[in-house]
């Protein structure tokens, strides 16, 4: 087991004071079967109340208001996870059976939503790698991992780049990214092979500071498998998932899992600065 204590600190500072402040906010961890929250506390500032509730794909959601004008809004949370490392598929089927359990599992009604494929321009391209990545006889894991080191070896990490608003076709001609840019082109990939597949978002955890996305969020895809389940892959750190990811939220993509998003009325200009901290 693994044991994190997390500061996830969030501010914006407005060129001017604004009010009528509308918010959600997506920064609840879940307790599970790999993870489990000992303690969890969020703090805004202005005071303002959180109201949570359930949304469709079981994320907690907080939404909170704040009328009088402010010129800074801080939503910090303090958190005390312990983790647990998550095995890795051990399919017995032949890979004849695992591709035809997957095909049945596209008819349930329920996987409809991570199936949806994402618009992109390139099918061609995309039918092409996958000609040149599945060898015969792969089974589905051996699949799911050849396009993760695909995405690893072949896009660099580099910030700056892109932003929430990038589209898998910027990403494609870019071949670079961050971590919600190689977790959108996994989807993509993932969901053109029919494997559902969801969004992931929460934190890396440091151990020697190898790994990418540590000291912010971080997303990964989660495809599911028949026969085990989701399974958690990290192509940003070409790893599948395990005690060292918190997960905070799962969706079809980033718009489902957005951390904090809100609205307000006065200045259009503010800075928004992410600070994330995770200690052992």
């Amino acid at each position: 087991m693994a044991h994190f204590f997390l500061k996830h600190i969030t501010k914006y500072d407005y060129s001017e004071p604004v009010k009528d402040s509308a918010n959600q906010i997506i920064l609840t961890p879940p307790s599970n079967e790999f993870q489990k929250i000992v303690d969890h506390s969020i703090l805004i500032e202005p005071n303002a109340p959180i109201d949570f509730y359930q949304d469709y794909f079981n994320n907690q959601i907080g939404v909170f208001t704040i009328i009088p004008a402010h010129q800074q809004l801080k939503i910090s949370v303090l958190a005390e996870v312990v983790t647990s490392k998550i095995p890795e598929p051990e399919l017995t089927d032949s890979f004849e059976n695992q591709w035809k359990a997957l095909t049945q599992l596209n008819k349930e009604y329920w996987v409809l939503d991570y199936l949806n494929k994402t618009h992109h321009s390139y099918e061609a391209d995309f039918k092409k790698l996958g000609k040149e990545l599945i060898q015969e006889n792969m089974g589905l894991v051996e699949v799911v991992k050849a396009f993760m080191h695909y995405i690893y070896n072949n896009f660099k990490y580099e910030k700056g780049v892109t932003n929430i608003e990038t589209s898998v076709d910027e990403i494609w001609e870019l071949k670079s990214g961050v971590c919600q840019d190689f977790a959108h082109l996994l989807l993509a990939f993932l969901r053109n092979l029919g494997f559902p597949s969801r969004y992931v978002s929460g934190y890396i955890c440091p151990a020697s500071n190898e790994l990418r996305g540590e000291g912010a969020t971080h997303a990964w895809v989660e495809a599911y498998i028949p026969g085990y389940g989701w399974l958690g892959i990290d192509p940003t750190n070409n790893c599948l998932v395990s005690d060292r990811h918190i997960k905070i939220a799962v969706g079809r993509n980033f718009d489902d899992c957005t951390p904090v998003k809100g609205t307000y009325k006065g200045a259009r200009e503010h800075t928004l600065n992410v600070i994330v901290i995770i200690a052992t």
